[in-house]
């Protein structure tokens, strides 16, 4: 470095170049040892130059003299974040969030947003500032966000977490059951609450082993306030069995948990150790969970193949949707296949691109139609069916897409005292409690009058007498 005017080093092993030009194009590596001797040197680190043209002299007019002069040159800029978001932002379901993110560099870098763990095109939107702009805000768009900014140099990104309030709880995580004599200790991790207090409940069956069984009911218990664990007892022991959890809170239910297989203990028996989750091609469900099929399974050593039972159960078909004056009508064709009795159907929706919902989980095996009342104007929804034959449920049928672009709105019986606004709605009680005392009051009067006209009539008839 001694032989480059302008360059020097400083105690914590950092360069300086004083002034940027060709000397400080190309490849660097920085090797640090001591008296030991060196753990090798670091990954190589390119620095690269942007030309600037000399001031007050035309570039096209340029000719090279015969020693031209060495030309200035200035080193490229990584970006580098002039605005951050917020560590946390707390937004209603339905209201507009704009989270600013800005940064510089040389080039100026690109802004880009994405939600951590998110699958698929999301549904944000970014402004000419590079702000992340979620309107309406969704319940989906809960988590965490990155912001981005890339340039030539180097790429730099910041996070920051939004929590949507006023909607159903999340999905609590890291679900663990914990195998004990005739009993099992469920434990979780609660997810996020939607801005209200949630309760648990723990949701468990015996999986089916033997045919033929009808059906049969999961059990629910439910967790003392504050909870995140419980004690499942009076259990048949070396009984394979199936636990789920499920979040709630004053607006409704969320979706259950993973379901986890485990096997209680009996006497004499050892626990069994788990195993890593396989994927079940049928497997049973809690009745209400069928908005997420397809959850991992953590399963306990198979069975032998003499008490296995396979299950053939084919989803509904053509599945279809007609709009009527009451809502819109969703018609179906039973199940090709079903190697047990049919015991009803689950009707799932989701509206635009969102999470899929349970909207009717206890529609009867023998019906083949139904009506949705209660849809939103301007929205996009779509409709699946999966059919349940006891404790198993089937892949989710065809698709139907249904726009509300133009259409009525179908208010459910729920939804009638909504549709007038809180302030409308009082004016008019207001004015039915006025015009009710107004008649009860001239009636009132007119009797007092009639009674009193009747007694001035028999008095003059008493004066009038002999």
């Amino acid at each position: 470095l001694s032989q480059l005017p302008g360059w020097s080093v400083r105690p914590d092993g950092s360069i300086v170049v004083a002034t940027g030009n060709d000397d400080a194009l190309g490849l660097y590596r920085c090797t640090p040892y001591n008296s030991y001797g060196t753990a090798g040197e670091s990954r190589p680190t390119r620095v690269l130059l942007k030309v600037r043209s000399a001031p007050g002299v035309p570039s096209l007019a340029l000719q090279p003299p015969p020693s031209p002069p060495r030309r200035p040159f200035a080193l490229q800029d990584p970006p580098a974040f002039t605005v951050r978001p917020k560590e946390e932002y707390f937004q209603e379901v339905g209201r507009e969030l704009v989270i600013p993110c800005a940064a510089h560099g040389d080039p100026p870098p690109t802004i880009t947003w994405l939600k951590v763990g998110s699958v698929g095109k999301s549904s944000a939107q970014v402004d000419r500032n590079s702000s992340l702009v979620l309107r309406p805000l969704i319940k989906e768009q809960h988590g965490v966000w990155e912001c981005t900014a890339t340039n030539q140099v180097a790429s730099v990104t910041t996070a920051t977490s939004v929590h949507v309030l006023g909607t159903s709880p999340h999905a609590v995580t890291n679900v663990s059951v914990l195998p004990l004599l005739r009993a099992a200790n469920i434990s979780w991790e609660p997810g996020f609450d939607g801005g209200y207090f949630q309760r648990f409940s723990v949701w468990y069956t015996p999986l089916e082993r033997f045919p033929p069984r009808a059906h049969h009911d999961w059990v629910s218990l439910s967790v003392p306030a504050g909870a995140q664990h419980l004690l499942v007892e009076n259990l048949q022991p070396d009984t394979t069995y199936q636990f789920s959890v499920l979040a709630q809170n004053k607006l409704g239910s969320g979706p259950f948990s993973q379901i986890i297989t485990s096997v209680p203990r009996g006497k004499g028996s050892s626990p069994k150790h788990p195993r890593r989750p396989r994927a079940l091609g049928r497997f049973p469900f809690p009745p209400c969970a069928a908005s997420s099929p397809g959850f991992p399974v953590t399963t306990v050593p198979p069975e032998p193949p003499a008490m296995t039972v396979h299950v053939f159960l084919s989803p509904p078909r053509a599945l279809t949707a007609n709009e009527t004056v009451r809502g819109v009508l969703l018609r179906w064709e039973p199940p090709a296949r079903a190697s047990v009795a049919l015991s009803g159907y689950a009707l799932e929706l989701r509206q635009d691109k969102g999470g899929w919902e349970v909207l009717e989980r206890s529609i009867p095996g023998t019906d083949t139609q139904v009506l949705v009342p209660g849809l939103i104007k301007d929205a996009f929804y779509e409709f699946r069916l999966v059919a349940f034959a006891g404790s198993y449920i089937s892949e989710p049928s065809n698709t139907v897409n249904v726009s509300t672009a133009g259409m009525e709105v179908y208010p459910s019986r729920t939804q009638l005292p909504e549709l007038l606004p809180q302030p409308v709605l009082a004016g008019v009680i207001g004015g039915i409690c006025f015009l009710s005392v107004a008649v009860i009051f001239s009636t009132t009067a007119a009797c007092i009058m009639n009674r009193r006209r009747a007694a001035r009539v028999r008095k003059r008839r008493q004066g009038t007498s002999p």
